[in-house]
């Protein structure tokens, strides 16, 4: 399924629709160039999910952590990351343990130390200001995740 946005606004109303209907736990990775608007898309997330408050970027946390009604999550930017084995430093396996919304950010720097995703979410810019985003499904429960969402293309393309 794609979506086409044609500002980073409506990028994050979509992120935000997608995490008041997420149910856990969930793990999405969010892929794509540098500046295409991983970290907008995330914060709409974060914000659907209820996390309440100023949602900071992980950029040089490398992680950040909420709490909310529906359960924790968690944002990771791994874009610092040189090898995926740092992610043991910062606890990874104690995090893996309890259900949580995960949104990683540069999931492939984090090779072999992360599940496999419910949901990748890859963003492009189509032209100035225009970004598409294709979701990849691995698990059932994605898919009733984004059929609840309007507007995807169906196809992929």
């Amino acid at each position: 399924m794609a979506w086409s946005f044609p500002d980073p606004e409506a990028c994050h109303a979509w992120g935000e629709r997608l995490g008041e209907i997420l149910t856990l736990p969930a793990m999405i990775f969010l892929e794509g160039d540098l500046g295409v608007g991983k970290t907008t898309l995330a914060r709409g997330v974060l914000r659907g999910f209820g996390v309440g408050g100023r949602v900071k970027s992980p950029s040089y946390t490398l992680i950040e952590t909420y709490s909310t009604a529906r359960g924790p999550a968690l944002h990771l930017d791994l874009y610092r990351l040189s090898d995926g084995e740092e992610l043991e430093f910062l606890g990874i396996r104690d995090y893996l343990g309890e259900a949580a919304l995960w949104l990683i950010e540069w999931p492939e720097r984090g090779g072999g130390f992360l599940p496999e995703p419910d949901l990748r979410l890859r963003l492009s810019i189509t032209s100035p200001g225009h970004h598409r985003l294709d979701a990849l499904l691995a698990t059932e429960r994605a898919a009733s995740w984004l059929m609840a969402l309007p507007g995807g293309d169906g196809d992929g393309d």
